[in-house]
């Protein structure tokens, strides 16, 4: 079976793009794939090779070498890239080592790069039939798309219609010298489980498997791109872009599968994995079923889910153990001071808040809230306890922890940026400083 891919034909209105990377990891297919673009007149000089070294076989290195080779040999360039693709709680050997593969391919995309990837027609196949194994819904049943948004580039699969039996006859009939992976004849892994064992076996029944799974890979993808307008749509009348939380209210207007594509669409704006069908079952019974006043909370892989009055939040694992700022003094001069590793407090100019000149003279200290504390705001009769304010100002319980006080003198002076006590409180035009709460920069 011939290869009649033109892949100058696929790629084009990309072949202007800065560089055009495969990823090669030594195999038959990515070598069929990097050989067909360095055949190509319109890609010269613009083609890179990448090895991503997973350091988990003993023969990687020499894989390394050979890929190295073999670009010189069609005269592109070869960039080898090492990562750690061991798995970490929760994850799969072959989750790992796709995670940390794809993150060292994102590094390297540039605006106006394109990556290529070479997989086939039984990729889709045994990606489309795991997917169903899982119970995935539209989104998993379409398999890999075609094209991609890619870091800041863009990510094609230039061979995904193209059966493996082809890509074989083309490495032969150009005499194309590979690797193979002694691991692929290794059924541990879901996979080659069904690559070696499963879909053979299918195939004796039905020969052209691969091409029909990918045409309704293909049909999935079409209905999923309509439910996602719909999903987005639905997600925006409920999604509040200030505290990125979800209305409950609002929510439960909608019907039950509604809702259910809200918070897929919603975990999706998070960057998260989609959540299976029993996360979503225990957060409409655990979490929005219950009393208001219950605080409940789904914790997941990296996340929680939390509900607080009439607001959803999805929090990072740094926001549901909150960090307590640490007691200290806040140096002459600085304007700004790190109050613990997730936040940042500072100061600026301002024509009301706390009067620059007492501000300087007075010695200037950071704690953490103990319990207690009363402040007396201006406009405002009488002393007010912190927690009612909290409750008044609608801060969720676990963010008020983290919430720095600042005391001028060993008097309290302010509540982080949200409230000055009237003490301390200025209206004196360029006279005043006002004070900013914000997430510290990770260096």
């Amino acid at each position: 079976m011939p290869l009649t891919i033109d892949i100058e034909n696929f790629l084009q209105g990309h072949c202007q793009a800065a560089r055009l990377l495969v990823a090669y990891s030594g195999g038959v297919d990515s070598h069929v794939l990097l050989h067909l673009c360095a055949a190509s007149p319109a890609f010269k000089g613009k083609i890179t090779a990448v090895y991503v070294h997973h350091g988990l076989q003993s023969e990687a290195e020499a894989w390394g070498g050979h890929c190295r080779s073999i670009a010189k040999a069609l005269g592109v360039r070869f960039v080898l890239l090492r990562v750690n693709a061991l798995a970490k709680p929760g994850e799969s050997p072959e989750e790992a080592a796709r995670n940390a593969r794809y993150q060292a391919l994102q590094s390297l995309i540039n605006q106006g790069d394109v990556l290529l990837l070479a997989q086939h027609q039984e990729d889709q196949l045994e990606t489309v039939l795991l997917q169903l194994f899982r119970g995935s819904g539209l989104k998993g049943l379409s398999g890999m798309p075609e094209s991609m948004a890619f870091g800041s580039g863009l990510l094609l699969r230039p061979l995904l219609d193209v059966p493996k039996q082809a890509i074989n006859s083309y490495a032969k009939a150009h005499a194309l010298q590979w690797v193979e992976d002694p691991s692929n004849q290794l059924s541990d892994y879901d996979r080659n489980f069904l690559r070696n064992g499963i879909v053979p076996l299918l195939r004796q029944r039905w020969p052209a498997l691969a091409k029909t799974v990918s045409r309704s890979a293909k049909h999935c993808a079409q209905a999923q791109s309509l439910v996602s307008v719909l999903a987005r749509d639905l997600f925006l009348t409920v999604f509040n872009e200030v505290d990125g939380t979800l209305a409950i209210s609002q929510l439960q207007r909608l019907d039950m599968a509604e809702q259910q594509l809200v918070i897929r669409h919603w975990f999706g704006h998070w960057g998260l994995k989609m959540p299976a069908q029993a996360v979503i079952s225990r957060l409409f019974a655990q979490v929005l079923a219950a009393r208001e006043d219950s605080g409940p909370v789904l914790a997941g892989r990296g996340y929680c889910l939390r509900r607080y009055r009439d607001k959803l939040y999805c929090l990072r694992q740094l926001e549901f153990e909150p960090e307590v700022c640490a007691v200290q003094r806040w140096p002459k001069g600085q304007a700004s001071i790190k109050v613990s590793h997730q936040q940042a407090l500072s100061y600026a100019p301002s024509s009301v808040g706390i009067l620059q000149e007492h501000w300087e003279k007075a010695v200037v200290e950071i704690r953490p809230r103990s319990g207690g504390e009363k402040i007396h705001l201006p406009g405002r009769e009488g002393r007010h306890d912190l927690k009612k304010l909290f409750q008044e100002a609608g801060v969720p319980p676990w963010e008020r922890l983290t919430i720095p006080l600042v005391y001028l003198d060993n008097k309290l002076a302010a509540v982080g940026d949200l409230w000055i006590s009237a003490d301390f409180y200025s209206e004196k035009e360029s006279g005043c400083i006002s004070l900013s709460l914000a997430k510290a920069m990770c260096h």
